[in-house]
């Protein structure tokens, strides 16, 4: 390839990594739906981002540290310890029996379905027991199941990320080291045995190495992001060198070790990495894509769509039923955790890289892996796409769409603002810290959250699922600031603070950034002293003419999001939809 064209190649990868991504979170989609198709097709249209033309050999090694850098990530979202109780009994056996009934019916059928001997079956098989919370997570932000499901789900998914990793990695070397999967003998244990050594202790010297720059340095955000990436790469590429593919084995051991080791603490959110780690999922799949010729999918288009079909509508479902037995989830539930097994990022990742390794070794059969697993891919995420919204709200476990409200504070004002946001059909959930304030909140009707809800949302490590925005107005102004700084990275959505008083002298409330509720001319004070002169909270639809002395404080759109007022934008009300005024001083209407 020329300078130009490989500069092409380069500009072509990035700007559809990036715009299939910006364009899937739009639709509210997988960023697979968009990612795969858009490779697909620029690589028959143009052979410029083909991988074999733009990196050649390099392509196998820089998918294996892409892959290391995807399991990390992985592996840094299993947080053991807070996987308790029934939720934990319940995953644990949905991921034994997944793997188990996935890997042994696709090992099964899959000789017949594809022409290609047991031991490639069987590499096929453990790469199809992978899902992952890149592509469930959509889905379900989407369908808005219970939170229940929603959880065993994202669990499930997370754990099978670097399950899967693990287990591909062994059957590889398994059928690399011996051309069959049988380890009975001494020999092939053997080979499993070093390289799991070898992964064991590189994840060791990985987590070390990261305990040094992380803890005992105490490097901050920037610097410490760079430590854990180039620590991944460098443990993963050496592990690499001295056994083929074990780099993998470790990057999820060391992703598990900053996880669940208490003293890295690491935070719910990471910048930097999420977005390097999000940028390396984008250019992966369109080169991986791009490479799927229609000449290798259309042989095993037929089967492939049977083999969907035995996964979506036998396996997964049995594994559903035996996993949910006695776990005390209703009937609804159980069937849409039954419906709800989309293949994704990893299991693509890991075809590509153990099917190029197999191919390179000679094995027959090989070759087919990538396209199959191509085409399951995108088959089970169209179809979980298209019907998990229909099926959940047939099976009545989807809650109803629009904005959850985290309101915190308790005076008699913000309990009353509460109601009024409910009553414009809003979730709403309501905290306090004393006694009395949690009393009043759970008199008018409101729902309560738990009392350590705000420890748990201001600890680093935290994320408060569900919720789209938090309201902070509580009569410590000090504490609305540093909450509304903290808690930003622990929901999807923004944090509001109402405002301090005019010329107050606090320690951090006067001095601290962040998007103000109301605009400037209804701080704190005003609020509860226009609230106790008579002041009230009313809910009127957008067509209604404002009364006289009433100021807009939320716009509830006919979709139930919401739109606060602020420092920094108005909100302005559109035909169907609701707002939230305070009334004037007398109290009139």
């Amino acid at each position: 390839m020329t300078d130009d064209e490989i500069l092409f190649g380069i500009a072509l990868l990035v700007t559809l990594a990036t715009g299939s991504q910006i364009l899937a979170n739009k639709l509210r989609v997988p960023a697979l739906i968009i990612l795969l198709p858009a490779g697909f097709a620029a690589g028959a249209v143009t052979d410029v981002i083909h991988p074999d033309r733009l990196a050649a050999q390099n392509f196998s090694a820089l998918v294996s540290m892409a892959v290391a850098v995807i399991l990390y990530d992985a592996g840094l979202g299993l947080n053991l310890r807070k996987l308790t109780g029934r939720t934990r009994w319940l995953v644990g056996r949905l991921l034994l029996l997944g793997v188990l009934l996935t890997f042994f019916a696709t090992s099964a059928v899959a000789p017949a379905m594809f022409d290609m001997p047991l031991r490639v079956a069987a590499m096929l098989g453990v790469i199809l027991v992978v899902s992952g919370p890149t592509v469930v997570g959509p889905l379900l932000d989407f369908v808005r199941p219970s939170d229940k499901v929603r959880r065993i789900l994202i669990w499930e998914g997370t754990l099978t990320d670097p399950i899967g990793g693990i287990l591909g990695a062994l059957v590889f070397h398994a059928i690399a080291s011996t051309h069959q999967v049988d380890i009975g003998r001494g020999y092939q244990l053997g080979q499993f045995a070093l390289s799991l050594a070898v992964g064991l202790a590189g994840g060791a010297v990985g987590t070390a190495l990261l305990w040094l720059t992380l803890r005992v340095m105490r490097l901050g955000e920037t610097l410490g992001t760079l430590a854990q990436l180039a620590t991944v790469v460098a443990v993963s590429a050496l592990c690499d060198i001295v056994r083929d593919d074990t780099g993998l084995i470790a990057a999820i051991v060391v992703g598990l070790a900053v996880s669940n080791i208490p003293g890295f603490d690491m935070p719910a959110r990471r910048p930097f990495f999420e977005t390097m780690a999000q940028l390396i999922i984008g250019l992966l799949f369109v080169s991986i894509s791009s490479s799927v010729t229609p000449a290798s999918l259309v042989p095993v288009l037929l089967p492939a769509l049977a083999l969907i079909a035995l996964l979506v509508l036998v396996v997964r479902p049995l594994v559903a039923f035996l996993s949910t037995t006695g776990s005390g989830l209703s009937t609804g539930e159980r069937a849409f955790i039954g419906w709800m097994a989309p293949r994704g990022i990893v299991a693509a990742a890991t075809a590509s890289a153990f099917s190029a390794g197999l191919v390179d070794r000679g094995v027959a059969g090989a070759s087919r892996i990538l396209p199959v697993t191509f085409l399951v891919i995108v088959g089970t995420v169209l179809l979980y796409a298209l019907t998990a919204a229909p099926v959940a709200r047939r099976l009545g476990i989807a809650e109803p769409s629009g904005a959850r409200i985290l309101l915190v504070g308790g005076q008699p004002w913000v309990v009353d603002l509460g109601r009024a946001l409910r009553g414009a059909g809003l979730d709403v959930l309501m905290w306090a810290g004393s006694d009395a304030e949690r009393e009043r909140i759970g008199d008018a009707g409101v729902e309560l959250a738990t009392g350590d809800l705000l420890a748990t949302a201001t600890n680093p490590g935290a994320r408060l699922e569900g919720v789209t925005a938090v309201f902070l107005a509580t009569d410590d102004d000090d504490f609305n600031a540093l909450a509304s700084v903290v808690m930003k990275d622990s929901v999807e959505g923004h944090v509001y603070r109402v405002g301090p008083p005019h010329g107050s002298h606090g320690v951090v409330a006067p001095y601290t950034g962040g998007e103000v509720l109301f605009g400037g001319a209804l701080v704190r004070h005003v609020l509860a002293e226009r609230y106790e002169r008579g002041a009230r909270f009313t809910v009127l639809p957008a067509s209604a003419p404002l009364p006289a002395a009433h100021d807009t404080l939320f716009v509830v759109r006919a979709d139930r999001s919401v739109e606060p007022v602020t420092d920094r934008q108005s909100a302005e009300p559109e035909e169907g939809d609701k707002v939230v005024v305070l009334g004037s001083a007398d109290g009139a209407v």
